[in-house]
């Protein structure tokens, strides 16, 4: 109940599901300085507790996405249609998943940027400068009558 409120930028907020459905295809090259084990996580994960359809409990368990429902405040999202760090579809699913569960969400895509938001970056913390004015600055402090 202390946050009032959070802003995302292009993040890797999603269910275990999507992310193993969504991120890193099966081309992906990842960058040498990752160490190997560190690269194994998807592997390592399904080989203990199975795929999420065959274990929808634990992957509920250690998603965020399953506990939107006690979020406290408003939550902001921005990302970038070209964003090739992050697909586009995380925040697009946490959006409706937001709404789903009855929380406020404000949602906003910048058509051909990228993972930085480098094209609109003004305007995207102009946005998020007035949100947490609105939520958190400007927010009166209800005072309990007993």
């Amino acid at each position: 109940p202390d946050i009032r409120a959070g802003v995302i930028w292009a993040g890797v907020v999603g269910s275990y599901a999507d992310m193993l459905r969504i991120w890193r295809p099966p081309w992906f090259t990842p960058p040498r300085s990752i160490p190997k084990p560190w690269l194994r996580w998807r592997d390592d994960l399904i080989e203990t507790y199975a795929a999420p359809e065959e274990n929808p409990e634990f992957w509920d368990s250690i998603s965020a996405n399953a506990f939107l429902q006690d979020l406290s405040g408003p939550v902001q999202l921005h990302h970038g249609t070209a964003d090739a760090v992050v697909p586009i579809e995380f925040s697009r699913i946490l959006r409706d998943q937001i709404e789903a569960a009855g929380g406020i969400v404000e949602y906003y895509e910048y058509p051909g940027d990228n993972h930085n938001i480098s094209n609109h970056f003004n305007l995207a913390m102009q946005r998020t400068i007035e949100f947490f004015d609105r939520y958190v600055k400007n927010r009166k402090t209800e005072v309990n009558p007993s």
